[in-house]
């Protein structure tokens, strides 16, 4: 196993540029308000390092998945994610209990590996990544790409901390709802209409 430093760098600054306009990391945002962060980050984390496998072992396998399935999916989970945010808006108790819905280590994480997992499908990091390891080989580029989607999620998730922190709980959640809400919308655009 050869790993060249330079190709790490590339793939780790073309995905982290690539990824950070993404909607996944809003979506990671957005969870990162509701839900714990370290928890969300391993989701995400765990969902990010299939898809560099996946895009870095079998890139030319992409192709075969119909687009529109994997959008329509992505829109699916986007807007169960805005209904989850939108509808405990006036509940106290939740307030009180730290305005989390969703707790535990396992609900967290397959709820955050499973939104980042099916809405990567095809996306333009994991072409990218697929492409890298053709040219710059498999290792530099399955680590640089990981370490780039990897950090995008955990900046996405301290920024949503710092803004739970500073803002009250339920203008989060819906500013979240409505984020969550945008994505799905999107995503089916996509289906139609591209």
């Amino acid at each position: 196993m050869h790993l060249d430093p330079l190709a790490i760098l590339t793939a780790f600054g073309l995905i982290f540029l690539a990824e950070l306009p993404d909607k996944t990391m809003f979506a990671s945002l957005a969870m990162g308000t509701r839900m714990r962060p370290l928890y969300v980050w391993f989701g995400t984390s765990t969902a990010f390092i299939a898809h560099v496998a996946i895009a870095v072992g079998a890139g030319s396998l992409l192709g075969l998945l119909p687009d529109w399935t994997v959008t329509l999916v992505s829109a699916l989970l986007f807007a169960f994610g805005a209904f989850m945010l939108l509808r405990g808006g006036d509940d106290d108790e939740a307030d009180e209990a730290g305005g989390r819905t969703v707790t535990g280590f396992w609900p967290v994480y397959s709820t955050a590996f499973m939104a980042v997992f099916i809405s990567e499908w095809g996306d333009l990091t994991q072409i990218t990544t697929a492409n890298l390891a053709a040219t710059n080989g498999t290792w530099s580029t399955a680590i640089g790409s990981a370490a780039a989607l990897m950090s995008v999620s955990a900046l996405a998730l301290l920024a949503g901390r710092f803004i739970a922190k500073r803002v009250p709980l339920k203008t989060v959640q819906r500013i979240g709802g409505v984020c969550m809400a945008a994505l799905a919308i999107w995503s089916l655009t996509e289906v139609f209409i591209g």
